[in-house]
């Protein structure tokens, strides 16, 4: 993440999306970052997994895919939406899922392009801002 001076809140997520359905959650993603940026989201990027099983010189830690059960047909996301405050996330939050639900009011039991049982996410606020 680029350093923003003002982010002190972060929406993070971590997901599992079928390799064939790659294209349509990015789809879905470039249309997602657009709105929350739309109302004040300073940054959104969302992450494809690339190195999931890094050499860590011993040190006991459980990777990505092992945490998700991903198999080998899936990858796993790393996404996130930051923030000037935990204010300022609920602010944007309420405005972007008023629009959803209204652009989107037909499409309530679309299935989505990845596993919403196995979607983890949270809102976390900044502790260490190097």
């Amino acid at each position: 993440m680029a350093k923003t001076a003002t982010a002190k809140y972060v929406d993070g997520f971590v997901l599992v999306v079928p390799k064939t359905k790659v294209a349509a959650y990015k789809k879905m993603a470039k249309e997602a970052a657009k709105i929350w940026k739309k109302y004040g989201a300073l940054d959104y990027k969302e992450c494809m997994g690339d190195d999931l099983h890094p050499d860590m010189g011993g040190m006991p830690a459980l990777n990505f895919p092992k945490m998700t059960n991903a198999k080998k047909n899936e990858t796993v996301w790393f996404s996130y939406i930051t923030y000037k405050s935990r204010a300022h996330r609920d602010s944007v939050n309420k405005k972007v899922m008023a629009e959803m639900d209204k652009k989107y009011a037909d499409m309530k039991d679309m299935p989505m392009p990845f596993d919403m049982k196995r979607m983890a996410f949270g809102g976390f606020k900044v502790a260490v801002d190097a």
